[in-house]
């Protein structure tokens, strides 16, 4: 009998406190890593934490974490250990040399998803850039554990040259791979040019706030949405109109926390996207208790693709799922953000910035959405009188 279904691989999720940080955010950070690897295929099984100031240089958690986790995983039958850090190719070889399994660091687990989730061969190309870019430096010993263990989370190797270990191959296939997406680049830059002068608006946030949902509800399309990490790779582009003025609205790929920076580079032109759009559109999840800290992540990608200055509309999503905890009135601690209802946020900085605009919706029950399409109409005919400023006169 052929078995067709790949067995859920069992995994160890593994992180640092450094100095300055709280127990609480390290908790988020690896709720988010066990997102990731849950979207990726795993099951999540446990956590170990440390506190360090700097990572071991060696095998990143002290040594005797590392022989707690070795004797854990020997215990309870575990795949795959998962460090929430960039790890470098000594510590991999170090660490997998201890544990004895398969270890896969933050980053090589988000270039897993993105590879089981490329669908046209723009996002194959650039996945498959960042992968042999992540891969050239941690060659030397890697094939032959590769070799030990086929198919699994993190082994979506490039294309299906699986084991070739010339170095030369490898960055052969780079220099082949920038040249193509170059090629790809002039095609998508000719055809943004095609799209004449209506204004273009971008929808941008962090990974998993709504934003398809967002682009389904303003264009009235299908774009695919669910309920996990980079559901879009590709960006997809939809005319939307509301009350007769028509502008183009794109859907993009969401950003993360310690975003891989060679995807950002491979990236790039489907970013360009956000570079070239008039307005951004930030979507961001209320009903996450570290929103805040997913702005700041999402504004710093933003300078980076030296979009900072551009105009703005923040959408804060997901108010049904908005929770809080209502503080007793004898109760002297400080008052923290748990503590604040969805009409004192409403009244904070967020909602009342000068240099942008804010509503408050939900893209699943529908609620404010009408008050979006009026925010949406009103920024996108300021820009279009700007551009057109005889239009105005006519009336």
């Amino acid at each position: 009998m052929i078995e067709t279904k790949r067995k859920t691989e069992r995994a160890v999720l593994i992180g640092i406190i450094r100095s300055g940080q709280d127990d609480r955010e390290v908790v988020d950070y690896l709720d988010e890593l066990s997102f990731l690897a849950e979207t990726a295929g795993a099951e999540p099984v446990k956590r170990f934490t440390q506190r360090l100031d700097v990572p071991n240089s060696r095998t990143f958690v002290g040594t005797g974490k590392i022989q707690d986790i070795a004797a854990f995983i020997k215990d309870n039958d575990i795949d795959i250990a998962i460090f929430d850090d960039e790890l470098t190719p000594s510590q991999l070889r170090n660490i997998e040399k201890e544990l004895g399994i398969r270890v896969l660091d933050r980053t090589n687990l988000i270039l897993d998803i993105f590879a089981g989730r490329a669908r046209t061969s723009h996002a194959r190309t650039q996945v498959e850039l960042a992968q042999y870019q992540y891969l050239l430096p941690r060659l030397t010993g890697m094939w032959t554990h590769l070799e030990r263990q086929r198919g699994g989370i993190g082994l979506k190797g490039p294309g299906e040259t699986e084991i070739e270990t010339d170095r030369r191959v490898i960055r052969d296939r780079i220099a082949y791979l920038k040249e193509q997406l170059k090629k790809i680049d002039v095609q998508m830059a000719t055809q943004r040019k095609n799209r004449g002068k209506m204004v273009r608006a971008a929808l941008v946030g962090y990974t998993n706030v709504g934003k398809s949902t967002i682009m389904n509800l303003l264009s009235k399309s299908d774009v695919f949405a669910e309920n996990k990490l980079f559901a879009t790779l590709d960006t997809t582009v939809r005319k939307v109109v509301v009350s007769e003025l028509p502008f183009l609205l794109s859907d993009t790929v969401g950003f993360i926390r310690k975003l891989p920076h060679d995807l950002i580079e491979s990236f790039k032109s489907t970013l360009d996207e956000v570079r070239e759009s008039d307005l951004l559109v930030h979507v961001v999840d209320i009903s996450h208790p570290r929103f805040e800290e997913q702005i700041k992540v999402v504004d710093e990608t933003l300078r980076e693709l030296d979009s900072g200055t551009k105009p703005v509309i923040v959408v804060f999503n997901k108010i049904d799922a908005f929770t809080y905890v209502e503080k007793d009135e004898f109760d002297l601690t400080p008052v923290l953000k748990e503590n604040y209802s969805l009409s004192d946020l409403k009244k904070s900085w967020m909602a009342s910035g000068v240099h942008q605009k804010s509503v408050f919706i939900s893209a699943k029950t529908g609620e404010n959405v009408e008050e979006l399409r009026n925010l949406l109409h009103d920024e996108v005919k300021k820009i279009n009188l700007q551009r057109y400023p005889y239009q105005g006169q006519c009336h």
